[in-house]
């Protein structure tokens, strides 16, 4: 993978979340990136992790202290030369009395490869100076206003609500868990 170092709002366009969701695994201190002149800065390895995050906290839901410390765990893999390359990485908990680890493993492999997938994208999300906006920005945004509401004539307000309680009402929904015999092999 090519090295790179990007901003919060270009790494969140490259791991394909919302900047504010990413910016929250950052306060939450479930990742820790580097910040330099006011700006958190993502290299290659803190891009997966946080792809890494984002996979585990969407299959099993988990909550931020379990992230935090999943990812403390895979930063010093990662740190210590774990290859990109392996197909899976493996989580195993310390066994309670008496009982069986639980185990999980993540497709390393092929998070890393939809990070690539996703690296041109940061040529479309620029970063943009502070301060003063560019020249027509103004006129741009007025126009996509007009082409939406163009869209939207003939939606009732009743109907866009209704849309966005089933669309939020979607997100909601917990993952599939499913149960596999432990000697298999994908």
């Amino acid at each position: 993978m090519q090295s790179v170092e990007l901003k919060l709002k270009q790494a969140s366009a490259v791991l394909g979340v919302d900047a504010k969701d990413l910016q929250n695994l950052v306060q939450m201190k479930v990742l820790r990136p580097p910040r330099r002149k006011n700006f958190y800065w993502f290299d290659n390895r803190l891009l997966l992790e946080a792809k890494l995050a984002f996979y585990l906290k969407e299959a099993l839901g988990s909550s931020t202290e379990l992230l935090a410390r999943f990812t403390e765990v895979v930063s010093e893999d990662l740190r210590n030369g774990v290859s990109s390359k392996r197909r899976y990485l493996r989580l195993q908990s310390r066994p309670a009395r008496g009982r069986e680890p639980v185990e999980i493993r993540l497709p390393l492999r092929q998070l890393t490869q939809e990070l690539e997938d996703r690296l041109p994208l940061v040529e479309v999300f620029r970063d943009q100076p502070r301060g003063r906006r560019r020249p027509g920005w103004k006129r741009e945004f007025t126009g996509s206003l007009k082409a939406a509401a163009k869209d939207l004539s003939g939606v009732s307000e009743s109907k866009i609500v209704a849309a966005i309680r089933a669309y939020r009402a979607g997100k909601r929904q917990l993952p599939e868990i499913s149960i596999g015999d432990s000697h298999e092999r994908p």
